[in-house]
C-alpha cells in the first residue's frame, strides 16, 4: 500500500522541479524582444523636436501677434516669439507641447539609465536627474503661471547643462561622438553671451525689437540642447547596447556576451576617469587651482592694504616698504636649505599654513595689524610658490606627471578665477583681508575651502614614478650654467611684466571696460558697460588660456616652438595695446580684448620659461637635491621678476599720484610710457630670430601638460566662462530705476567725496554708502575720488552694490587712463547725454567733471559733478572754476551743480566761489551757511525746498551734502527768482511729507543718528517754501 502510494505521489521538491521544467519549456517557445537602445534615443529626439516645433507652428498660426508682444513692444517691432511665450501662454499650443513633453519623459529617463550603464558615473547620472526635473519645472510652470519660478528653473537647467555637457564630452565613447558634442556644447555656451546682451537691452534699456533678437538665441539654445542629447543615439548604436524584454531563455549567453562587449568598450573609454587614481587627479587639480586662487588673492590684496596709509597721508607714509616682501625669494639664494625644505610636501604644507594667516587677517580691526599679517604671509608665500612653480617639490614635478606647463596653466587659471570672484562679488575679492563679512566678504567660506584644499595636498600619495630614478635622471648631465643676463632678460623681465600686466589690466574684468568708457549719447551708452560686459572680458581671458594650453600641448608633443610665442602673435598684442591706449568705446574695448587674448595665450609659456630658468639642470628631477642646487637660480629669476613688477606698479601709480611723491612729475600722465615699458619687457619672452635663450633648448618632455591636466583645464575654463555670464545675468537689475517721489516732481541730489571707497577702519565702504544713500532717498548722487581701477585700490567699482541693490543709471566718469581721482554720477532718471571734461590743471592733479543732461520728469536738466584741485594749486582752481562757470552759463536748461570746490563761501575771485556763482549764473544752495570748504551745491532754474548736511560716520573723511529741488514741468520756467522768493524758510511740518528727510538721523556724536551718521552743522535739515506763482 505504502509502496504503491509512494509510487504515485511526488515530493514537493519534485513538484517544484517539474513546474520549473514546464515553465522553462514554455519560455523557450517565447522569444525575448530585443530593442536597440539607439531607438529609444531617437524617440526622445523626435518627441522633443516635435513638442517645440508644433508649439511654434501652432502658436504662430493662431496667436502670432499675441506671442510676440511683450512688456516693451509689440508687432511689428517684435517679430519672433520667445520660447516661454510660445510654449506657455495660449491654448492649444501650450497643451500640445505639454502632452508631447510628457511622452518624452519615459525615453528621457531610459536614456539616463542607459548612459549610466555605459559610463558608470554616479555623479553624471545625478546631474542628469536634476537636469531633467528642472526641465520639467520650467516646462510645466510657465512664465504666465509664475515668472520667477519659471526663470529660476530655466537658469538652473542652464547651469546643470555645464556639468552635463562637459561630463558627457569627457566620457564620450568614440572620437566622432566627442567631437560633435564638443562643437554643440561650445555653440550652446557661446550663444549665452548674445542671449544675455539682448536680454539686458530688452529688460534694462527697454529697446523695442531687442527681445526678438534675444528669442533667436533662446531658440538656438533649445536646438543645440536637443541635438546634443540626440548624439546619444550614435553612441548607444556604436556601443551595441540593446534592451531585452521577456525571458532570457536560450538568448542568455548572447545577452551576456553583448553586456561583456559593452563593458569592455566602456572600460576602455573610461580608463582615465573611472579609476580612483584619476578621480584623485581631478580632485588634486581642483585643490591646486584653489590654492593658486589664494596666492593671487594674497598678491592683489597686499598693495591696497598698504596704500590705505598712503591715501590718508596723501603722500609716502612708510608702509610702502611692505612691497619689499615680494622680493623674499632672494632668501633662497642666501640660504639654500630653504629651497630644500620647501621641496618636500611637508615643508610646503607648513608654509601654506603660515601663508593662510592672511586669510585670518579680516578678524583684526586694525589696518596696521592686517598689513603686518599680510606682509609676513607674502614673505613666506613668495618663497614657497617659486619652488612649487619651478617643479621642484617632490611629488609635484615633471617626474610625478606634473610638467612645468601644468603649473603655468594652473597659475594662470588661478588668476582668472580670482578675477571671476571679483566680477561675481561687486568688484571685491571675497577673501581679501580688508573685505570682511559685513562688507561683502566670504572669508570663513574661503578659509574652509583653503583648509580642505591643503588637506588634500598634504595627504596626496607619492606617485609610483618616484620609487625609481627616471630615465632622464639616469643620464643626468651636469647642470646647464646660465649667464645672469640670459636669466634676467629672458625670464625675469618678461615674467615681472606679465605679473604686472595681469594685475594692472585684468585683475577685474571691468577695468579695461572702464578705460574705454566715454559716457552716454542719445539715451544709450556709447560703449560697453563695466557691470555688464565684464563677462565678455572673462570669456576672452578663458579663450586666451585655452589657446595657451593648446600651444603648450602642441610644442611639447611635436617638439616645435609654441605658436603663441611667435613674433606675429606678439605684434598682434602690441597692436591691441596701442588700440587700447588710443581708442575709446567699442573700438578701445575691442583692442583690449585682442591684448587679453595674446597675454593669456602666452602666459603659461612665460611661466614655463621662468620655471626652466629657475632650475639648475634640464632634467625632470624633483625633491631636495635639485631644489638645493636650484636655490640660487630661483632667487635670481624671481627676485628680478618681482623687482620689475614693483617698478612697473609704482610707475603706473605715479602717473596719477605724481603730486604726492618726490619726483612724481616725471610720470605725470605717462601711461603711454608705462604701457610701452611693459610691452617691451614682455617681448623678451617671445621667439625672436637669433635671440633664442638657453632655456629654450631644454627638452620639451618636462615643459608640456599631461592630457588629464589639459582636460581638467578645459573643463575649468568652460565653467568659468559660464559662471561669468550667469553671474552677469544674476547681478544685472531687471527693473529700470525710478525716482523716489515722482508725484511731487521732487529731486534729492547729493555730493559725497568717498575717499577711494575705503572707510576709516580700512574696509570697503560700498554697503555703508548704499545704506545712507538709500535712507536719504537720493535720486541723483555725485561721488568723488572713485577711480579705483588701479593696483593701489584693488581695481574696484564703487557703483556695483548701489546699482544692484538700489537701482541707478551710472556714468563712471573719466577712466583710469585719464589720470584723475575719479567722479561718478548715479541717477534714478534717464541719462540723455554725458560729456567728460578734464579741467585745466597746469600745476596739480587732474580735475575730472561730468556734464550730464538728464530727463527729470520730462524736463531736460543739466547736472554737473566735478572734483577741483587742492588748496596748494590756486591757479588750477581758478582755471577749473572758470571752465565750470562757462559750462553752466552756456546751458539753456535748469542746472544742478554738485562739486568739490575748495573755497570759503563768498570768497572773491580768483577764489572759485565768486567765479562759479557769478560767472556761472547759479545760486548757492544756502549762502548763509558759512561753515563750508570742500563740497558745494549750486543750482538754477529749479525750486530748492531742502538742504541737509549729514556727518561722515566711518565711511570717509567728508560729509554728505544733500539738496532737495522741485523741477518745473516742461516748457515752464521760474518767473520770480529773487532772493526773497528763494529764502522763504519753513518748518518741516509746513511741507508735505514727501519732502521730509528721515527722522532717525537726528542726533549727535554722543547719541542718536544711525550707523554713525547724523544731521550736523544745523542739527537738522533746512526747509524752504516754494513761493506762489513763481513759475
Amino acid at each position: 500500500m505504502s509502496s504503491s502510494a509512494s509510487g504515485k505521489l511526488k515530493t514537493p521538491q519534485a513538484a517544484s522541479a517539474s513546474s520549473t521544467s514546464q515553465k522553462s519549456e514554455a519560455n523557450a517557445q517565447v522569444k525575448p524582444l530585443v530593442l536597440s537602445a539607439a531607438t529609444v534615443a531617437r524617440a526622445q529626439t523626435l518627441l522633443s523636436a516635435a513638442a517645440f516645433l508644433s508649439a511654434f507652428v501652432v502658436g504662430s498660426a493662431l496667436h502670432y501677434k499675441k506671442i510676440v508682444k511683450n512688456g516693451v513692444a509689440a508687432y511689428p517691432d517684435e517679430w519672433l516669439p520667445s520660447v516661454s511665450a510660445t510654449i506657455g501662454d495660449w491654448y492649444p499650443e501650450r497643451n500640445i507641447f505639454q502632452i508631447l513633453i510628457a511622452l518624452t519623459a519615459s525615453p528621457r529617463f531610459a536614456i539616463l539609465i542607459l548612459t549610466y550603464y555605459l559610463n558608470k558615473s554616479k555623479a553624471l547620472f545625478f546631474v542628469g536627474i536634476l537636469r531633467t526635473l528642472s526641465c520639467g519645472g520650467w516646462v510645466y510652470v510657465t512664465s504666465s503661471d509664475d515668472g520667477l519660478a519659471h526663470d529660476v528653473l530655466m537658469i538652473a537647467y542652464i547651469v546643470l547643462n555645464i556639468p552635463w555637457m562637459v561630463g558627457n564630452i569627457l566620457l564620450s565613447q568614440g572620437r566622432n561622438v566627442r567631437r560633435r558634442r564638443s562643437f554643440l556644447a561650445s555653440a550652446f555656451f557661446g550663444a549665452l553671451v548674445p542671449l544675455v546682451y539682448f536680454y539686458i537691452q530688452h529688460k534694462v534699456h527697454r529697446i523695442p525689437g531687442a527681445y526678438s533678437y534675444y528669442a533667436i538665441f533662446e531658440w538656438s539654445l533649445i536646438i543645440f540642447d536637443v541635438i546634443f542629447d540626440s548624439i546619444s543615439e550614435k553612441e548607444l548604436k556604436e556601443a551595441g547596447t540593446t534592451i531585452t524584454l521577456g525571458p532570457l531563455g536560450t538568448d542568455k549567453d548572447a545577452v551576456m556576451e553583448s553586456s561583456k562587449s559593452v563593458k569592455e568598450k566602456s572600460d576602455k573609454s573610461l580608463k582615465t576617469f573611472s579609476s580612483a587614481g584619476q578621480c584623485g587627479a581631478g580632485l588634486s587639480f581642483a585643490s591646486d587651482l584653489y590654492l593658486s586662487y589664494v596666492f593671487w588673492s594674497n598678491l592683489t590684496g597686499l598693495i591696497p592694504s598698504l596704500f590705505y596709509f598712503s591715501v590718508w597721508e596723501l603722500g609716502i607714509a612708510g608702509q610702502e616698504l611692505a612691497l619689499l616682501s615680494l622680493l623674499s625669494p632672494i632668501f633662497l639664494g642666501a640660504f639654500s636649505s630653504l629651497g630644500s625644505l620647501l621641496s618636500s610636501r611637508t615643508g610646503q604644507t607648513v608654509a601654506y599654513i603660515i601663508q593662510f594667516s592672511s586669510l585670518f587677517a579680516f578678524y583684526s580691526g586694525s589696518p596696521f595689524n592686517r598689513l603686518i599679517i599680510v606682509t609676513f604671509s607674502c614673505v613666506v608665500m613668495m618663497q614657497r610658490e617659486t619652488v612649487l612653480l619651478s617643479g621642484l617639490v617632490r611629488g609635484e614635478g615633471p617626474q610625478s606627471g606634473k610638467p612645468l606647463g601644468y603649473w603655468g596653466v594652473v597659475t594662470t587659471l588661478g588668476f582668472i578665477v580670482s578675477s571671476l570672484s571679483k566680477h561675481a562679488n561687486h568688484g571685491n575679492n571675497p577673501i581679501w583681508p580688508f573685505i570682511d563679512p559685513k562688507n561683502g566678504g566670504y572669508n570663513k567660506i574661503g578659509l574652509l575651502f583653503a583648509a580642505l584644499a591643503l588637506l588634500e595636498f598634504a595627504l596626496r600619495p607619492t606617485p609610483p614614478s618616484l620609487a625609481a630614478p627616471s630615465s632622464s635622471s639616469k643620464t643626468q648631465q651636469k647642470p646647464a650654467k646660465q649667464s645672469r643676463p640670459s636669466v634676467f632678460l629672458n625670464a625675469s623681465v618678461p615674467l615681472g611684466s606679465l605679473l604686472f600686466t595681469l594685475h594692472n589690466l585684468f585683475a577685474d574684468p571691468s577695468s579695461i571696460v572702464a578705460a574705454s568708457w566715454t559716457g552716454w549719447e542719445h539715451g544709450a551708452p556709447r560703449g560697453p558697460l563695466p557691470h555688464i560686459h565684464g563677462s565678455i572680458t572673462m570669456v576672452t581671458m578663458s579663450l586666451g588660456l585655452l589657446l595657451g594650453v593648446a600651444g603648450l600641448s602642441y610644442s611639447s608633443t611635436r617638439g616645435k616652438k609654441n605658436p603663441f610665442l611667435s613674433v606675429p602673435w606678439f605684434l598682434l598684442g602690441a597692436a591691441g595695446t596701442y588700440g587700447m591706449y588710443k581708442e575709446r568705446n567699442w573700438e578701445g574695448y575691442g583692442s583690449s580684448l585682442v591684448l587679453a587674448l595674446v597675454i593669456f595665450s602666452a602666459a603659461p609659456a612665460i611661466f614655463v620659461k621662468a620655471a626652466q630658468a629657475s632650475r639648475a639642470s634640464n632634467d625632470d628631477r624633483e625633491g631636495s637635491a635639485i631644489a638645493k642646487e636650484s636655490s640660487g637660480q630661483i632667487a635670481k629669476t624671481w627676485t628680478g621678476a618681482m623687482f620689475v613688477y614693483i617698478l612697473l606698479n609704482l610707475a603706473s601709480i605715479f602717473t596719477v599720484a605724481y603730486a604726492f611723491v618726490p619726483g612724481g612729475w616725471v610720470f605725470r600722465e605717462r601711461t603711454d610710457a608705462v604701457l610701452t615699458a611693459q610691452i617691451v619687457c614682455l617681448a623678451f619672452a617671445f621667439n625672436w630670430p637669433g635671440l633664442a635663450s638657453a632655456s629654450s633648448k631644454v627638452s620639451f618632455a618636462i615643459t608640456g601638460i599631461a592630457p588629464s591636466g589639459k582636460k581638467a583645464a578645459y573643463t575649468a575654463l568652460a565653467l568659468v566662462s559660464s559662471l561669468a555670464t550667469l553671474s552677469t545675468l544674476y547681478r544685472t537689475p531687471v527693473v529700470a530705476p525710478t525716482p523716489y517721489q515722482p508725484a511731487g516732481r521732487i529731486v534729492n541730489a547729493g555730493i559725497w567725496t568717498v575717499h577711494f571707497g575705503i572707510n576709516n577702519e580700512g574696509h570697503d565702504s560700498q554697503r555703508g554708502m548704499r545704506d545712507l544713500i538709500r535712507d536719504m532717498e537720493l535720486d541723483i548722487v555725485g561721488l568723488l575720488e572713485t577711480d579705483l581701477h588701479r593696483t593701489a585700490y584693488g581695481h574696484r567699482d564703487l557703483t556695483r552694490v548701489m546699482l544692484e541693490d538700489i537701482g541707478y543709471n551710472v556714468d563712471i566718469g573719466p577712466g583710469p587712463n585719464s589720470h584723475t581721482w575719479g567722479a561718478v554720477l548715479l541717477t534714478k532718471f534717464p541719462i540723455i547725454n554725458t560729456t567728460h571734461h578734464l579741467l585745466p590743471s597746469p600745476g596739480g592733479e587732474l580735475a575730472p567733471a561730468i556734464e550730464a543732461v538728464l530727463d527729470i520728469y520730462g524736463t531736460e536738466t543739466t547736472v554737473i559733478v566735478s572734483h577741483n584741485g587742492q588748496e596748494e594749486d590756486p591757479l588750477d582752481r581758478e582755471l577749473q572754476s572758470t571752465e565750470l562757470a562757462r559750462i553752466m552759463k552756456a546751458s539753456p536748461r535748469p542746472v544742478i551743480f554738485l562739486g568739490y570746490v575748495v573755497t570759503k563761501p563768498h570768497a572773491p575771485r580768483p577764489n572759485p566761489y565768486e567765479i562759479l556763482v557769478k560767472d556761472g549764473n547759479v545760486h548757492d544752495i544756502d549762502d548763509e551757511d558759512h561753515d563750508r570748504w570742500c563740497e558745494y551745491i549750486l543750482y538754477r532754474g529749479v525750486h530748492r525746498t531742502a538742504y541737509a548736511r549729514v556727518s561722515r560716520g566711518i565711511i570717509t573723511d567728508t560729509e554728505l551734502q544733500i539738496g532737495q529741488f522741485v523741477v518745473p514741468p516742461p516748457n515752464e520756467t521760474i518767473t520770480d527768482d529773487s532772493r526773497e522768493s528763494r529764502y522763504i524758510r519753513a518748518f518741516q511740518k509746513d511741507l508735505p511729507k514727501s519732502h521730509w528727510f528721515p527722522a532717525e538721523y537726528l542726533g549727535n556724536v554722543e547719541s542718536g543718528g544711525k550707523n554713525g551718521h547724523f544731521y550736523h552743522v544745523f542739527n537738522q535739515p533746512l526747509y524752504y517754501k516754494i513761493p506762489k506763482q513763481s513759475s
